[in-house]
């Protein structure tokens, strides 16, 4: 059985726009032939919890049907990280070619040392759910009270407001 699952996207090395289109048609390739999906449009965003200089990020989130566990998407995730050219560093949140986070899967909820789902800082993160806004606005995560749009409406943060790059990609 399917489950819907939601994916973050994000790039700040390169082509950014190049590098997200690609990530994407590697992830849609994990969703089951004649499945519907949806993607958000493209924002820049400031790095958060980035090394000083940083460059600016380009975001956007992806809702796929997955058929398997969630450790089989995360092998599958990291793996086209991998491919796609991210290089792994011990510098906490350096720039990359390609971020991908696994931000739900159905109403899974595990919190283990590899995976935690839903994401720990999905409704924290102005980045992440401006684009999850877009497509899934009335989302209530596994253990939550609040929508995607609520979460977003209330958000504390000092990130300033995205910028909205491209609506079709």
């Amino acid at each position: 059985m399917a489950i819907r699952t939601g994916i973050s996207l994000g790039s700040n090395l390169g082509n950014r726009l190049a590098n997200l289109r690609e990530a994407r048609d590697m992830l849609l390739r994990l969703n089951p032939t004649e499945a519907s999906f949806k993607q958000s449009s493209i924002y820049q965003t400031d790095p958060v919890g980035c090394p000083p200089n940083s460059p600016d990020f380009y975001n956007a989130v992806i809702e796929i049907d997955y058929i398997g566990t969630p450790h089989d998407l995360l092998s599958s995730v990291q793996g086209i990280e991998w491919h796609l050219g991210r290089i792994p560093t011990a510098e906490r949140n350096a720039p990359r070619k390609i971020d991908l986070d696994i931000l739900y899967f159905g109403d899974t909820v595990m919190d283990e040392d590899v995976l935690t789902l839903p994401h720990p800082r999905l409704t924290d993160r102005r980045f992440v759910l401006n684009p999850l806004a877009d497509i899934s606005p009335q989302l209530i995560l596994p253990g939550d009270v609040s929508t995607v749009s609520e979460h977003l409406r209330k958000l504390d943060t000092d990130e300033p407001e995205p910028s909205l790059i491209q609506s079709m990609w």
